[in-house]
């Protein structure tokens, strides 16, 4: 983690030990019984007190180094809400139907909001107090999703900085299986039609 960035993990019912290594680490560990990403992701929103938040998945397909970058639009006063647009550093890194599912999902909200977005990427950085104001509902995969849709009714300015996207660590419970792309395909599209 970069000084000054105290990380917040969100224990999700892993059964691993992931936990356990992440505090032995240092990291403040929060435990959510209720199951999904946007559960995760509140829980750790609710945990934090800083006046910046941000959002990384601990899956080793983005850097934490590179959170300094995300804030940094924030800190200058230039946006609301930052997502960082991943640029895979190995072809196999992000694969090829969840680029072209993630592609499509951005020119919806292009299409729907008039924001300058190319990817709905899971790191991101915003004021915290602002983001509990969204009233985020959505506790699955749809959270990130209704994330930039409440931010853009909320007239947020919204900007994107390149991050590096790595070959993750293990299997992905969304574009790892078929099960997990099509609940997650559902999730959004129960967001976008809201």
């Amino acid at each position: 983690m970069p000084a000054d960035f105290r990380p917040i993990v969100v224990d999700n019912g892993s059964t691993d030990g992931s936990a356990e290594v992440a505090r032995s680490l240092g990291a403040t560990v929060v435990s959510e019984s209720a199951r999904g990403f946007g559960a995760a992701a509140h829980a750790g929103l609710l945990a934090a007190t800083s006046d910046l938040v941000c959002f990384c998945d601990c899956d080793g397909s983005l850097d934490p180094r590179q959170l300094p970058l995300v804030t940094a639009p924030l800190e200058a006063g230039d946006a609301d809400l930052v997502l960082g647009r991943r640029t895979a550093v190995k072809r196999d890194a992000w694969p090829l139907p969840a680029r072209v599912a993630n592609w499509e999902l951005a020119r919806r909200v292009r299409r729907r909001t008039g924001l300058k977005v190319h990817d709905l990427g899971p790191m991101r950085a915003a004021g915290r107090k602002a983001l509990l104001s969204l009233n985020l509902a959505d506790r699955r995969f749809g959270y990130p999703l209704e994330m930039v849709m409440n931010a853009a009714a909320a007239d947020w300015r919204v900007a994107e900085v390149d991050v590096a996207y790595l070959p993750r660590i293990g299997k992905s419970k969304v574009t790892g299986t078929v099960r997990g792309c099509v609940r997650t395909v559902k999730d959004m599209s129960e967001v976008l039609a809201r």
